[in-house]
């Protein structure tokens, strides 16, 4: 191998764009406070417009891994299964030299949980999405599945109740770390991939006091967009409200939540902050190179929504920052990718910087020339980047394609009416273009657009496959039924759950809350109280 340049991929959950403080307010940004990425994005290429493939996590996580379109993966909704046939980053890597492992919330449906990686120490084992349900017992109170009851999700939004050395990101910083050390005393001259998953700021919105504190009740800002404009009685905008219930949040706990958000946001910067302040020190940054993205985005109030799983800005657009040796060393100036690009160019552009042969029909493009700070043809010629939601959530009619050009969002519907939005002029998607332009040049603008997002595409055809992928579902159903999200690979093979002091204190309290009260007075010097 002429490259023997190794990759730390660190992945978030629904971290929308604008949660990056080195995003200047005037270009959409919030006042969060993100130091340790604002410093990848000074030392790195940061790019301005990147689009999730699908905003939905295991969707998008499929499809990100396997570098193609959803429908061209068999990524439809959060039980999709990903397909052995498929290679992926990491199956890809490990064919050519490379030691791979993933750790933390991978969110894949059925048994096949390695998504080709070598190594996975630490997850979500089970299936069900790994995200730590802080506080169980609060949560459980309400109806529906704990801690993932919608209504929960903003009502119960604050501090978290979890011991900060028990929170999931701080488990994924550990096992990463050892995985990084094992494999330097086992196998020094092999390059390595890493895929470091976190949960936050994904809900339950929970944080550390010193960060909700920072925000709530005074610091935290209302949503950039209310509800309103064109799409606002959009059949899928209207359905996306009720089936996610956000018109039943008062404007309180929509600030309550949205201050949990940016805690959760901050709570992650700092997290990682430290652990590449520790792999510094340990030398492993040396021929690394470091990117940081995030699955979809969160909406956040905006548009009377909450969560994801819709065509807004907010909801499919993402962080999407690399950072190359050169870059931290000075010899390569920090820049900005302003082309739109997406998660589907992850792959390829990981096989071009690394020196590694581009796997076939793969949809993304090789960005490794513009991360350099070089021309990139490819990129500058391509019509736009896709994303798309092909599962009926929102009601039979409302799945989507589409497509971002340099300035102008197309959104075509299955069964509804099309939606466009010139970005450049209207950032907050209030002017739908189809019913408002009239100049023939306008028009023919956007007829290029809707031919763009359905070249080689069929509605009828997707749904089909969509139908026939529950066969692979049937074919390598969960073999593991986990009592907490989490869950640790001994070297043994034993499976052991993870969670169970953060979810589950009860069984290791004593008994009494008076007798404990007690115990520690008197374990202080101080008289019993009775």
């Amino acid at each position: 191998m002429s490259n023997d340049l190794n990759i730390l991929l660190l992945l978030s959950d629904e971290h929308s764009f604008r949660f990056l403080s080195a995003r200047d307010p005037r270009r959409g940004g919030e006042p969060c406070h993100t130091p340790a990425l604002d410093g990848l994005v000074d030392q790195g290429a940061n790019c301005d417009a990147a689009y999730c493939q699908m905003p939905l996590c295991t969707p998008s996580r499929i499809s990100m891994l396997t570098g193609r379109h959803s429908h061209r993966c068999g990524a439809w909704g959060n039980g999709s299964v990903l397909s052995l046939e498929i290679p992926t980053i990491g199956s890809h890597l490990v064919r050519h030299g490379y030691a791979t492992a993933t750790v933390g919330k991978m969110h894949l449906g059925g048994s096949l949980q390695h998504a080709g990686f070598g190594a996975r120490p630490y997850g979500d084992f089970g299936g069900p999405p790994g995200h730590q349900l802080d506080p169980l017992d609060k949560l459980a109170d309400r109806k529906g599945e704990p801690g993932m009851a919608m209504r929960s999700r903003t009502l119960d939004a604050g501090v978290s109740q979890v011991p900060e050395s028990l929170l999931q990101e701080q488990m994924v910083v550990r096992e990463s770390l050892a995985w990084l050390r094992e494999h330097r005393h086992r196998q020094p001259d092999t390059p390595w991939m890493l895929m470091a998953s976190f949960s936050r700021p994904h809900f339950p919105l929970t944080a550390p006091r010193r960060f909700f504190d920072r925000y709530y009740p005074t610091g935290v800002t209302p949503p950039r967009v209310r509800r309103g404009g064109d799409a606002a009685r959009h059949p899928m905008t209207e359905a996306a409200i009720r089936g996610f219930r956000t018109d039943e949040i008062g404007e309180q706990e929509m600030l309550r939540a949205r201050a949990a958000y940016f805690a959760c946001v901050d709570t992650l910067d700092e997290i990682l902050g430290d652990f590449l302040a520790v792999l510094k020190a340990d030398g492993l940054l040396d021929r690394t190179v470091i990117v940081y993205t995030s699955d979809h985005g969160e909406l956040a109030g905006e548009h009377g929504l909450f969560w994801k799983n819709t065509w807004h800005e907010a909801a499919t657009r993402v962080p999407l920052i690399f950072s190359l040796p050169e870059h931290r060393s000075g010899e390569l100036a920090a820049s900005e990718i302003v082309q739109p690009v997406s998660l589907a160019d992850l792959f390829p552009t990981l096989c071009g910087l690394s020196e590694v042969p581009l796997p076939a029909e793969l949809d993304g493009l090789d960005l490794a020339d513009a991360v350099r700070g070089r021309d990139c043809r490819s990129l500058m010629e391509r019509p736009g980047v896709i994303c798309e939601s092909l599962a009926p959530r929102w009601g039979e009619g409302t799945e989507f394609r589409m497509i971002r050009s340099a300035d102008c969002k197309y959104i075509a519907f299955r069964g509804c009416e099309d939606l466009a939005f010139d970005l450049r002029a209207d950032p907050d998607e209030q002017v739908n273009l189809i019913t408002r332009s009239t100049k023939a040049e306008e028009v023919n603008r956007l007829n290029s657009l809707r031919a763009a997002v359905l070249d080689g595409f069929d509605f009828d055809r997707a749904e089909a496959m969509r139908l026939d992928s529950k066969r692979l579902a049937e074919r390598f159903p969960a073999k593991v039924r986990p009592r907490t999200p989490n869950q640790i690979l001994r070297g043994d093979g034993l499976l052991v759950e993870a969670d169970t002091l953060a979810l589950f204190p009860r069984r290791g309290q004593l008994r009494s809350r008076r007798g404990l009260r007690r115990l520690l007075r008197v374990s202080d010097g101080l008289p019993p109280t009775h």
